[in-house]
């Protein structure tokens, strides 16, 4: 199952409603709030690597307030 962490970086002042947002959406399985150059990190996971893409692409990225997102793809786990 492919699975990927997605760091995002929101408008000011609004980490709390993407993280809300963010949580609505499946695949989506944890997400933080961090300090950093990001401002949130999101784990997802999905069935296939296009479903993995889907959500990052239509989902994620759509999502009002935020400004941009840096993926990384997991290839092998510990």
């Amino acid at each position: 199952m492919p699975k990927a962490f997605v760091l995002i970086n929101t408008e000011t002042g609004f980490m709390d409603e993407v993280l809300k947002e963010l949580s609505k959406i499946k695949g989506v399985k944890e997400a933080y709030s961090v300090y950093g150059v990001y401002d949130i990190i999101a784990k997802v996971e999905a069935e296939t690597m296009e479903g993995l893409k889907d959500i990052v692409t239509w989902k994620i990225r759509k999502i009002s307030n935020v400004r941009t997102t840096l993926t990384m793809i997991v290839i092998e786990e510990a």
